[in-house]
């Protein structure tokens, strides 16, 4: 492969569309908010978001092997941030395209 066609196959990897570039931000402020507010590794979650959270958990696994987008599976460390974080940094990962 020439490196003009490498360099092109990477750009689309990383192409940040303005949904994307939504999503990241959304992963952000999640993640920010979680932090300032001390709601990390499921301090103060309630019922609702546990169960939230199993729901992407198990969406997250399951279209993983069917897709294999292995790089989705950060989601499920990201849950330690709240759901805020993981939900909007699993559609971030699961935007881009695969080969």
């Amino acid at each position: 492969m020439s490196a003009e066609r490498r360099v092109l196959a990477q750009s689309r990897d990383f192409d940040l569309t303005p949904l994307r570039l939504v999503w990241l931000a959304l992963a952000l402020l999640g993640a920010g908010l979680g932090l300032a507010t001390g709601e990390v590794f499921w301090r103060g979650a309630n019922a609702s978001e546990i169960v939230a959270e199993l729901a992407l958990v198990t969406w997250c696994l399951l279209e993983t092997t069917v897709r294999r987008n292995w790089l989705a599976l950060l989601t499920i460390p990201a849950l330690a941030l709240g759901i805020g974080c993981a939900l909007p940094l699993y559609l971030f990962i699961r935007s881009r395209r695969i080969a």
